[in-house]
């Protein structure tokens, strides 16, 4: 499992309410995205950041996301530039299913 987390520091602060409205209009183009298993959506306490996290089946399938194209949508929705940082995730601890899993 590979873990991508996306930052960017926004033109101006959001308010939950703002990033609620903005974050509804995107979340229909990551529906179906090959190897995506799941996005949240992030804002900083201060409304300053925003981002998300990512959980993919592989660093290939989030490679293929994450291009030029991805970026300038991002820039243009946002007006700023993304970070983007990958992490392997060997473990993973479900509470709601009271597992453990190993990749």
């Amino acid at each position: 499992m590979i873990i991508a987390i996306i930052a960017f520091a926004l033109p101006k602060p959001l308010t939950h309410g703002e990033a609620r409205s903005i974050f509804l209009s995107t979340a229909p183009t990551y529906q179906d995205v090959p190897g995506l298993l799941r996005k949240h959506y992030v804002l900083s306490e201060d409304g300053a950041t925003a981002g998300g996290v990512y959980l993919w089946n592989s660093r290939a399938e989030a490679q293929a996301l994450y291009t030029d194209a991805w970026r300038a949508f991002v820039r243009e929705k946002y007006g700023t530039d993304p970070t983007v940082t990958y992490f392997d995730s060997p473990v993973m601890v479900d509470n709601v299913a009271q597992q453990v899993f190993t990749y």
